[in-house]
């Protein structure tokens, strides 16, 4: 029996966007820069994302698409350092996150270090439609 994808089942429709999201968000998934995901109840989100030696300025927060993008470029500088060890990274970066439908970004902020970015589930009004149904 072949494997059936979940946009192709007949009882759920309109979900076909559901994988390309799954395998848009797998395709970010290397270790740099370390984060952390908090729950902040009862609908509230928190992205912790380790930044150490960006400044605000080098750091963009966006959405795209329904994903949030977030980047670091240092900018490059004119100093003749002579580094004995190098091992603070500051190699430029880009990490993505997909929203589900419904949240949003409320704001971001930098705290020794760390870029905290905070998002927020809204709750939609349950609404009932009746649907007319029209002869031919």
């Amino acid at each position: 029996m072949p494997k059936m994808s979940l946009g192709s089942h007949p009882y759920l429709l309109g979900f076909d966007q559901l994988e390309r999201m799954v395998e848009r968000a797998a395709k970010g998934a290397d270790g740099y820069p370390p984060y952390n995901i908090e729950h902040i109840a009862p609908d509230g989100f928190r992205i912790t994302l380790a930044v150490a030696g960006f400044s605000e300025t080098e750091l963009s927060v966006t959405t795209e698409d329904r994903q949030l993008v977030i980047r670091g470029r240092n900018a490059e500088s004119d100093d003749k350092r002579v580094y004995l060890h190098r091992g603070i990274a500051a190699r430029a970066f880009q990490r993505s996150f997909v929203l589900a439908e419904g949240v949003e970004v409320t704001g971001a902020s930098m705290e020794n270090g760390l870029l905290h970015v905070e998002l927020r589930r809204i709750r939609p009004e349950h609404v009932v439609q009746t649907i007319p149904i029209s002869r031919k």
